[in-house]
Formats: C-alpha cells, sequence, structure tokens
C-alpha cells in the first residue's frame, strides 16, 4: 500500500513519551523523508523529533487539518494516551514504511 498523496496527520516523537510534534501533509513517506535529512528545519531538526509514532489517514485534505487542529489543542497527556491506544512502546511506524531504523534507536545485537 502507497501512502503518496493521501492526506494523514501524523505525530512524530524525540523519544518514547519525549517531545513531540504534530503535522500534516498529503505524502507521509516523503515528508518523513524530508523531517529525518533535516530539511524541513525549525523544531524538528532543533529537538530531533524524528520517531513517527502515530499516524491518521484521511479522504481529504479539509478533513486531516481539521485533525490536526484539534490534536494541537489536546492536552499533553491525551496525546500521550492517543498515542499509547495503538503503540504502547512508542515504536518507530516508519520502519514499517520502509525507512531504516533512527541512529538513536538502541540495538539488538549488543553494539
Amino acid at each position: 500500500m502507497s501512502f503518496e498523496r493521501n492526506p494523514c496527520v501524523y505525530i512524530l516523537a524525540s523519544q518514547p513519551r519525549g517531545t513531540l510534534y504534530i503535522g500534516v501533509t498529503s505524502d507521509l513517506e516523503k515528508r518523513l523523508w524530508q523531517h529525518r535529512e533535516g530539511i524541513t528545519g525549525g523544531f524538528t531538526a532543533r529537538y530531533k523529533v524524528h520517531r513517527l509514532v502515530r499516524f491518521e489517514m484521511f479522504g481529504d485534505m479539509e478533513g486531516a487539518i481539521l485533525r490536526e487542529k484539534q490534536l494541537k489543542r489536546w492536552h499533553r497527556q491525551w496525546k500521550i494516551n492517543l498515542i499509547e491506544q495503538d503503540n504502547p512502546h512508542w515504536d518507530d511506524l516508519a520502519v514499517g514504511l520502509g525507512f531504516d531504523r533512527l541512529a538513536s534507536h538502541r540495538r539488538t545485537d549488543g553494539s
């Protein structure tokens, strides 16, 4: 399944229960690449907020933008609860979309 050109709201985190960023895009894979490469600059680059911990797909951009605005108004704990509802271990969901694990992710081979 390709996520290209599908309106999407996404939440990035610096680490489990770390700094959060909520964004909206019509091309999730491209936007993730931009964040991870530091191309977007600003907040996500400054605080290394690159781990995809939640995303929601929408049929149109208007619905996605409304959801983004709603989530941005939420209290931090509500956002954490939303993430942990489907992603209790704060796994980087971008790996499932074909991205490499982040360098800060613990390695399982002991190195």
